[in-house]
């Protein structure tokens, strides 16, 4: 039986990953600032302490013989709020400070880490993004992720370990459909809006595929997997499919069509509401259907899930 050390376990996402690890037969060692509902569970070992607490973190990283590391923490999800705050980016810096040579020194063979799309640089251009692709990260959110991406490759650089980085888009699930709102839905006028037909869309993540991959990367692939991975859909999700998606559990009452330039809508945030709010969506790229390519990710799991079939 495998041991994974989750970290941000009380999360949507660490919720998610640590049902399914369970439910597969692994032991779980969690670790968040809040309990939650599988404390107590066979299998299933819960250490609640922020991961900014060098001492009980590193206590669990040198006290158990551990296969994997998830590093959930510090993401977004229901956890933290769409603005950023200074001290979100003093969490992170200090857990990067400790953390991952911590884990280095635990010789641990898989080592995940919960990156975002939003560490590529802005581009309006219809090209998939790519692994490859620039890194310019705008947002505080981005820049966060791309300093512990950093931090956890210098530690790993003289390590065997397989050290592997979640790129992951805006993930959704049925009772978690925050992200789809966000690109479909004005607080201003309390309704949902398609420009034009809504014939336009978004790179999201459902959050079954997530976690299909990183089982996946945990069932054991042979030879050496480090690298970065984009975990995304395979499509773009068309903002008049969030729509129907929506109205069919009875969450949209008011939708507003509009017509004219996409510059238009939801206009006016400025520069400082784009860098620290992560859910904040550039209206001129609605028509550019930017993808994030997950061909890579690929190898590893089906990506089966859209938003059609996650009910």
């Amino acid at each position: 039986m495998k041991t994974v050390f989750v970290t941000g376990a009380s999360g949507t996402i660490g919720m998610e990953v640590c049902f399914d690890l369970l439910k597969k037969g692994y032991k779980v060692i969690a670790t968040d600032k809040k309990t939650n509902e599988f404390a107590g569970r066979e299998n299933y070992t819960f250490i609640q302490a922020n991961i900014t607490d060098k001492s009980a973190v590193s206590n669990i990283l040198s006290s158990n013989s551990i296969d994997a590391v998830i590093y959930l923490a510090n993401s977004v999800d229901n956890d933290i709020p769409s603005v950023i705050t200074d001290q979100e980016l003093n969490d992170n810096k200090a857990a990067d400070k400790y953390f991952w040579k911590a884990v280095e020194s635990s010789k641990i063979k898989d080592v995940m880490l919960l990156s975002t799309h939003q560490v590529y640089a802005p581009t309006k251009s219809r090209e998939p993004v790519r692994e490859a692709s620039d890194l310019k990260p705008v947002t505080d959110y981005g820049k966060m992720k791309l300093d512990s991406e950093n931090n956890m490759a210098s530690a790993f650089k003289k390590s065997d370990s397989n050290i592997i980085i979640l790129r992951v888009a805006p993930i959704y699930k049925s009772s978690y459909p925050q992200n789809l709102r966000d690109r479909i839905y004005d607080p201003k006028e309390d309704a949902a809006y398609l420009y034009n037909e809504g014939s336009y869309g978004f790179s999201l993540c459902c959050i079954y595929n997530l976690v299909e991959f990183i089982n996946a990367i945990l069932a054991g692939p042979q030879g050496h997997y480090s690298g970065e991975y984009n975990i995304c859909d395979t499509k773009i999700t068309l903002a008049k499919d969030i729509i129907a998606y929506e109205k069919s559990f009875q969450r949209i009452s008011k939708i507003v069509q509009r017509t004219g330039s996409p510059d238009s809508i939801l206009g006016g945030f400025g520069s400082k509401k784009s860098k620290s709010d992560y859910r904040f969506i550039d209206p001129s790229t609605y028509t550019s259907n930017i993808l994030y390519d997950n061909t890579k990710a690929k190898r590893f799991s089906t990506f089966r899930w859209t938003l059609a079939n996650t009910k």
